[in-house]
């Protein structure tokens, strides 16, 4: 991307996500210095008859934020606006980094109360397209948003919240998880609270085992997940729980299994083995999963969710109704083990509660995730093709930023919210101001 400087447009070079696996060229980029610039970059491109879509940190797997018009990114929008310690809130530009929002609230004595595995992403971006961790009773980011600001189609700045007026509380009960199509958000109000402590227990488990006992981990955990290993009958599972701390993170040999051999240096090894080699792949996974032995480890939130993500991959995630989530990952298995695939990255199994977003992938019901992953550079859509088919037999619902090839036919029979937000999205962008090829797809028209 060429260089922008805050306020000026750039040459516009290709764009690239962080997969590598969508690209774009847009006719102009623009780095707004403030709201009222970003408000003119719209009207411009509105005049020059261009499409315009924002851009985080390219961590969507999807062609959401691509476009051939006009790429605004909103990194100069950033930081903390305000503290509301009364109301246990923190507004923030649209364009902060979660890592940076993170570190930020815990000298603040603060934190959100729950999050994703990784925290590179823009506040905007993450909470767009639905990013979510792992909850028994706290659910995805986006649904600790409390209010939020966007530039519409029409040049407008508008606030919305749950106390606004009709339109207001609108926008609020959508644009939460908008995808880039009701408008450019450029500010976010996040419910938190006072930092606390949480206390991880990592434990190998039992393919049989875990899925058996899947309800009762789920029932006994504030934040339950587990990572199932392709070709082997091994899991490792991980419960967060709140405790009354002092901090105890993990011991540095513990540290550099999980951040390395499973995560990073080594795994970026072994992956690059297995991309080479295909068939050396199940003997990597018996090896990686016997690798893994039980830790408890304490500290503050986002130092217990989130992890450092530096190889690349590709990935897909469904959300399905809870209950169906062991019937389908047991399909997933059964598949695989059949179809000669090599698959070297572990499945992930998170959930979510039910919550009142139109678009969430949890909107209206408790949800469980499947998230399947390929190294990058790996022909993936044998392996995505084969567990999608498995997925949306089951009614899921895929993540936004992720692979996916459903439309909107589909996806308006798993979301009943679906018809208001694209009545909405009617009524902010008519004229499809903020629209691409990804949002015809899954939005249609």
């Amino acid at each position: 991307m060429g260089t922008a400087t805050a306020g000026h447009d750039s040459t516009a070079t290709a764009w690239r996500n962080w997969a590598g696996n969508v690209t774009a060229t847009p006719a102009r980029v623009v780095t707004p210095a403030s709201v009222g610039e970003l408000q003119e970059a719209v009207r411009r491109a509105a005049e020059d008859g261009l499409k315009v879509k924002a851009v985080g940190t390219g961590h969507s797997f999807t062609a959401a934020a691509a476009t051939d018009g006009v790429l605004v990114r909103p990194q100069a929008l950033a930081g903390i606006r305000e503290i509301d310690r009364t109301a246990g809130t923190v507004t923030v530009g649209a364009g902060t980094a979660l890592k940076d929002l993170n570190v930020a609230l815990a000298r603040e004595g603060l934190s959100l109360t729950n999050m994703g595995d990784i925290m590179e992403q823009t506040v905007s971006g993450a909470t767009s397209t639905g990013t979510h961790g792992t909850g028994r009773d706290s659910a995805s980011i986006a649904a600790q948003i409390r209010g939020l600001e966007l530039v519409t189609a029409d040049g407008r700045l508008l606030h919305c919240s749950e106390k606004g007026d009709d339109e207001e509380r609108a926008v609020f009960a959508a644009a939460r998880i908008g995808i880039g199509a009701l408008g450019i958000v450029t500010a976010i109000t996040f419910a938190v609270e006072p930092v606390f402590f949480l206390t991880a227990r990592e434990e190998p488990m039992g393919f049989d085992r875990v899925t058996a006992e899947f309800e009762q981990h789920f029932a006994e955990n504030e934040h339950f997940e587990f990572y199932w290993f392709p070709h082997t009958g091994n899991c490792n599972t991980k419960r967060n729980n709140r405790s009354q701390g002092p901090a105890a993170p993990p011991g540095a040999v513990s540290a550099w299994v999980e951040d390395e051999l499973l995560s990073n240096g080594v795994f970026q090894a072994v992956n690059s083995l297995g991309r080479a080699v295909p068939a050396t792949i199940p003997s990597i996974a018996r090896i990686a999963s016997r690798a893994l032995s039980a830790r408890t480890y304490t500290d503050i939130p986002y130092k217990v969710f989130t992890s450092p993500r530096r190889v690349r991959f590709v990935e897909m995630e469904y959300a399905l109704p809870r209950e169906r989530v062991v019937e389908a990952l047991r399909e997933l298995r059964s598949m695989v083990d059949r179809s000669g695939l090599r698959i070297s990255f572990p499945v992930e199994v998170r959930t979510a509660p039910a919550d009142d977003i139109a678009l969430s992938t949890a909107s209206g019901r408790e949800t469980a995730y499947i998230a399947v992953h390929m190294y990058k550079g790996t022909p993936y859509q044998a392996y995505f093709t084969a567990a999608e088919r498995i997925f949306t037999a089951h009614g899921g619902r895929p993540h936004w930023g992720k692979v996916h090839t459903r439309d909107a036919e589909y996806l308006a029979g798993v979301y009943p919210r679906f018809g208001e937000f694209t009545a909405l999205r009617d009524r902010l962008d008519p004229d499809r101001l903020f629209g691409n090829d990804y949002l015809r797809r899954v939005l249609g028209g």
